[in-house]
């Protein structure tokens, strides 16, 4: 059902915003594809991650590249119960009940924690998705500023069972104030460091180093862009077990692959 603003809502999941939210309005059509991130410890796919589509597939930019300061919430309700809509439809409460779904979202379009969550716990009780299988990806961490605000986020997130992620670690200067500050459940190092890491011994030396730290603190480790035999086997090496990438499934525009391990 659509909303006053365009956005698709299914039938039971209510639009819930709060005064401080920006009016605006969101009315590109967005889908969803799936990229699995496995275990190849396990053979398991520890989650999938739902990545913004248009609504015939097209490329995430010609979504993203229409996002601004005032439409920007809109975007991100509509994408996250989007991602949990189609997940559901796809089967995903069939999968192992360990593998969990992982949604990016953006801290600077969440106003009220507290209020800004409600139709993304809606849209999870509908479609009967436990949310303590949900995992949000803190997305642009370089670009906040209020750092309380983030922290409030993180809180009311954590008290509903959601695992808390940090995209593209290792990307700018940023990347070990947000791990002290935020301390993620998860960390997905950046794709920057993950190419041709076989080659590189700086590369894996900071691997490493980020792997002991982060065992330490007990926070996992997910190499995003693994597309080489050679990157997967100096990851391991290193000690990384969660894999994301073209080695092991491209993203499926509304599905969800089955990942091929080497």
């Amino acid at each position: 059902m659509p909303n006053q603003k365009g956005i698709m809502f299914p039938d039971g999941v209510r639009q819930v915003t709060c005064k401080d939210c920006i009016d605006g309005q969101f009315n590109i059509p967005i889908s969803m594809a799936f990229q699995p991130i496995v275990n190849t410890a396990t053979k398991r796919v520890y989650a999938y991650e739902a990545l913004v589509r248009g609504r015939a597939g097209e490329p995430a930019l010609s979504v993203l590249s229409q996002i601004n300061s005032d439409n920007r919430y809109f975007f991100d309700q509509a994408a996250r119960v989007t991602a949990i809509r189609l997940a559901s439809e796809l089967g995903f409460s069939s999968k192992d009940p360990d593998t969990k779904l992982s949604i990016n979202f953006m801290p600077n379009a969440v106003y009220r924690a507290s209020t800004c969550i409600r139709a993304t716990l809606e849209a999870a009780r509908l479609y009967d998705l436990d949310p303590k299988r949900l995992i949000f990806e803190i997305a642009e961490a370089d670009q906040i500023v209020d750092r309380k605000h983030l922290m409030d986020i993180i809180e009311v997130y954590r008290t509903q069972g959601f695992t808390i992620a940090l995209d593209d670690f290792g990307e700018g200067y940023a990347g070990l104030n947000h791990l002290i500050e935020i301390r993620p459940d998860v960390i997905k190092l950046d794709l920057n460091l993950i190419r041709n890491i076989d080659h590189d011994a700086g590369r894996q030396a900071v691997v490493r180093a980020t792997v002991s730290m982060c065992q330490e603190l007990g926070i996992g480790v997910v190499a995003e862009g693994v597309e080489t035999l050679e990157e997967w086997s100096c990851l391991e090496a290193l000690g990384v077990f969660l894999h994301q990438g073209y080695l092991f499934s491209r993203p499926a525009f509304e599905a969800l692959p089955e990942p091929q391990y080497p």
